[in-house]
């Protein structure tokens, strides 16, 4: 296990990719998310791989997106912030109706995190759709859902952040990551 590698999850908009940057800014280490980079890198390329195209190809994209950012953040020394986890890509697939691959399943287990997971709630006075982000609220909602009963399921605590202002999401987080 990976005690220094903690997962911040949750819908799309929920703001932990703000949250990330804020304590990145405070000196923490983080691997990016792999949706928004993957959906950038394949409508760049004219590929096919992509969440309204092939949801199952995209996974499995993610999947090995998660598994380089694991492989470098175990590396790292002091706590390191990972924009979503492995265990993301089960919640993903789950949410879309479609097969969770042995593999992956085999990945999360063999994969794991820090057993506290922070878990961004949605939360409607932050959250917008944007280019890469194109779930609407109704869909958020239910991924920070789905994320929960994942990460739940597979025997991690969640830690929800509260609805509160970045920085003070920053210095819950530290305080968590510190004293509890």
């Amino acid at each position: 296990m990976c005690d220094h590698m903690f997962v911040i999850t949750g819908g799309p908009g929920s703001g932990k990719t703000s949250l990330i940057d804020a304590l990145s800014r405070r000196g923490f280490p983080s691997m990016p998310e792999a949706g928004r980079a993957i959906i950038k890198d394949q409508v760049e390329i004219g590929g096919t791989f992509l969440p309204w195209a092939d949801r199952s190809m995209y996974a499995e994209l993610m999947l090995v997106w998660e598994l380089r950012s694991y492989h470098e953040a175990r590396a790292l020394d002091g706590p390191v912030l990972m924009d979503r986890g492995i265990p993301d890509v089960i919640g993903y697939l789950t949410l879309c109706g479609l097969p969770v691959p042995g593999h992956i399943e085999t990945a999360a287990s063999h994969y794991p995190y820090n057993r506290r997971v922070f878990i961004a709630p949605y939360w409607d006075a932050i959250f917008t759709q944007d280019t890469e982000r194109k779930q609407d609220r109704q869909e958020a909602e239910a991924t920070g859902r789905m994320m929960a009963v994942t990460y739940a399921r597979l025997g991690y605590q969640l830690i929800e952040l509260p609805l509160a202002g970045v920085e003070e999401r920053a210095d819950f987080m530290v305080d968590h990551l510190y004293g509890g």
